[in-house]
């Protein structure tokens, strides 16, 4: 997934293989599996990451072992996102995983192939049964389902949606791009007042320009992959939307730069306006430190067939075999899932909630950005799996491998042409992705 603590600012940690990410200031995406017999005697054991600062941490930590349920107590560990897949990994070997984790976005599903994940389907009937079913947001469930059942359950989502700053346009005198001919003459405008019409990143730790590729491609009714998963990177709307990548580069739109920024010479960027649009994560003015209302979340871009679509990465929570009662564990996510909101009324999360009843609360619903997202961007996401939807274990190996970073870095420097670029991103995808 592409999230990490992102208290120390790295997108990364959707993927197992690489990097992930996840939602501003905080992180940006994960997930993991289990084996047989994992908890201690204390019961339930619950594995989290850094999702926040540590305030939200110790949160989760009073809300993990406030669970009583199914004659069980439930404990709680933190797991960093450095190594953290093989942190998962050697545990879950040992038979000293945990029972229930969050973890990268796609890592239920690489766990699921080694015969660890226990499936949620029964998760899901108490959520029917308890009401909390019908309050998942449109499109968040149905990702996680599988011939085999339901391999997680999202608990909150990564969206990238696209940023600009209002006082740079009124100062080129020209509009917020809505689609991709008005982009390409804003960022032409913007660039004579010496600002950068769109911003992005392929540096160290950051996977910014990786999504935006994906993005762009998706905005277009491309992506990756075809309805049913098979690789399709040569169709004719992605080589379009990389042809209008490139054309932005050629015309300095895109920061010659942007191929070595960072996610902090990123963040310079939008703090420093000099950044005036721009994909980024949920809750960039808290991020940067400006929340004088200068920081506005546009409309999502219609692409030239009047395509719309945004990115997202839906991070969950898994169950693993390897619990001291499967009872157990479905009780306790179940439990967890229903507190939920107070992470988001004690605004210790930068994410979308999943809960249509958590988007509502006066917490959240104060920022008119966080209510634009949901309004605008969360019905016509996609994620990696694109023009699909179910998500699978090769989009931790897209997501995380070095096809996707080499593309990007190819295209952000424009010393190739989109055809050949793609052919290259095939083969190097092709020789990793399972068959």
């Amino acid at each position: 997934m592409n999230v990490k603590s992102e208290a120390s600012h790295n997108f990364s940690r959707r993927g197992f293989l690489g990097l992930t990410a996840a939602a501003a200031a905080v992180p940006l995406l994960a997930a993991c599996g289990g084996g047989s017999s994992s908890s201690s005697a204390g019961g339930i054991k619950f594995w989290d990451m850094p999702w926040g600062t540590p305030a939200y941490n110790d949160d989760a930590k009073k809300i993990t072992e406030g669970f009583s349920g199914a004659n069980s107590k439930a404990s709680y560990q933190t797991i960093q996102w450095n190594n953290f897949y093989q942190t998962f990994s050697s545990a879950i070997a040992s038979k000293t995983g945990p029972a229930v984790s969050t973890g990268g976005g796609f890592q239920a599903f690489q766990f699921e192939q080694q015969g660890q994940i226990a499936h949620a389907d029964k998760v899901i009937d108490a959520l029917k049964k308890n009401g909390q079913f019908d309050d998942f947001l449109p499109g968040v469930l149905e990702p996680f389902k599988s011939d085999k059942g339901y391999v997680a359950v999202p608990w909150q989502l990564d969206m990238r949606p696209l940023w600009y700053r209002k006082s740079l346009f009124d100062q080129a005198g020209v509009g917020v791009p809505t689609d991709w001919p008005s982009l390409l003459e804003a960022g032409k405008k913007l660039k004579s007042i010496g600002a950068v019409g769109f911003a992005t990143g392929s540096g160290a730790g950051n996977n910014i320009g990786n999504h935006l590729m994906i993005m762009m491609m998706i905005n277009n009714g491309g992506g990756v992959f075809t309805k049913d998963g098979q690789l399709d990177v040569m169709n004719d709307r992605n080589v379009e939307a990389i042809e209008f990548l490139l054309e932005l580069v050629s015309n300095g739109v895109i920061d010659p730069a942007a191929v070595s920024y960072t996610t902090d010479n990123l963040d310079a960027q939008w703090k420093n306006k000099k950044a005036a649009f721009g994909m980024y994560v949920l809750g960039l003015p808290q991020r940067v430190g400006d929340t004088s209302g200068d920081l506005l979340v546009a409309s999502p871009l219609a692409g030239p067939h009047g395509d719309k679509a945004a990115l997202v990465f839906p991070n969950n929570i898994m169950m693993y075999k390897n619990t001291p009662s499967q009872e157990a564990s479905e009780a306790f996510l179940v439990y967890y899932l229903g507190q939920l909101k107070q992470l988001w009324q004690q605004k210790l999360m930068n994410a979308l909630p999943v809960f249509k009843s958590i988007t509502e609360l006066p917490e959240f619903a104060s920022d008119p950005n966080n209510v634009k997202i949901v309004k605008e961007y969360q019905p016509i996401a996609k994620t990696f799996a694109a023009q699909g939807s179910s998500l699978n274990a090769n989009l931790a190996v897209l997501d995380g491998g070095q096809a996707l970073n080499q593309f990007t870095q190819t295209i952000l420097t424009g010393k190739t042409d989109a055809k050949s670029a793609l052919t290259a991103f095939q083969t190097g995808l092709q020789s990793v992705l399972k068959k």
